[in-house]
């Protein structure tokens, strides 16, 4: 056993590093960018199921530390560590025009989502798994959201931070022109007099933008979308969190894009 940091190292650990926590994070990091690992914290009993990634520390001489639960709660700042915690270097955010040159050329479908104010870790964590899950091509940021992802985040996505490529967009950039140019409608979410989603045709290539929770999408984005969606619902609450609509709003993209569409009859 080995002791942990003390606080004044933890504060002082590298700017460009980031504590990932939960076991689907680290092994996702560990399988897509092995290279990025800096140090690895266990508990005993992760051992077996971290075999792979130990053999890896020591081949490349990375410092990993078996501890107690107690000292890695404090490690992760989290009861959810689920007995391991990465410390690795931060993915970092793309540029708008960069993520776009990866994504397939128009007219080829193209999923992206764009969550404008969203700041939550666990909202963004929770949106990055459904978009792993539903393929999404990339995530968009807000010039204003947080600098990096939190271990909360990496935690609550499950591996999804690693699947789904992320920009942030600059302040002053005309993004949805960018996107407009690259083929893609923006479809922005809205609780009320949208048209509601499962009776819409979404386009193969499209946008979606979310709001952060209570104060929506910017009336400007809303303004400039290129059709306004609103889920249905039973009317008990007003609507759904930003987390719970992405997967609905993906789920129904997937299924779109995979049901045969009927062809036209020649006239006779």
């Amino acid at each position: 056993m080995s002791e942990v940091p003390p606080a004044r190292a933890t504060a002082q650990r590298n700017r460009d590093e980031v504590r990932v926590y939960g076991l689907n994070a680290c092994l996702a990091l560990f399988a897509r960018r092995p290279h990025d690992l800096r140090k690895v914290y266990l508990l005993e009993s992760r051992i077996p199921q971290l075999k792979a990634v130990l053999a890896w520390c020591v081949q490349k001489k990375l410092g990993y530390r078996v501890v107690a639960n107690a000292d890695l709660e404090k490690l992760a700042a989290s009861q959810h560590h689920e007995g391991v915690c990465f410390e690795a270097r931060k993915i970092p955010f793309l540029a708008l025009t960069a993520l776009v040159q990866r994504l397939p050329r128009a007219p080829q479908p193209a999923l992206l989502v764009w969550l404008d104010g969203v700041g939550n870790p666990h909202n963004i964590g929770a949106v990055l798994r459904s978009a792993a899950n539903f393929g999404a091509a990339g995530a968009l940021l807000s010039a204003d959201a947080a600098p990096a992802l939190s271990g909360a985040a990496y935690r609550v996505a499950e591996g999804g931070a690693e699947a789904v490529p992320m920009a942030r967009i600059a302040a002053g950039e005309d993004a949805l022109g960018a996107l407009h140019h690259a083929g893609f409608a923006l479809a922005a979410t809205v609780p009320r007099e949208g048209e509601a989603l499962f009776g819409a045709r979404l386009q193969p290539r499209v946008v979606f933008a979310l709001g952060a929770e209570g104060e929506g999408l910017r009336r400007g984005l809303i303004d400039r979308a290129d059709m306004h969606l609103t889920i249905p619902g039973s009317g008990a609450v007003e609507s759904l969190n930003v987390a719970a609509s992405a997967a609905v709003l993906f789920g129904e993209y997937w299924r779109q894009q995979r049901t045969p569409r009927p062809q036209r009859q020649p006239h006779r």
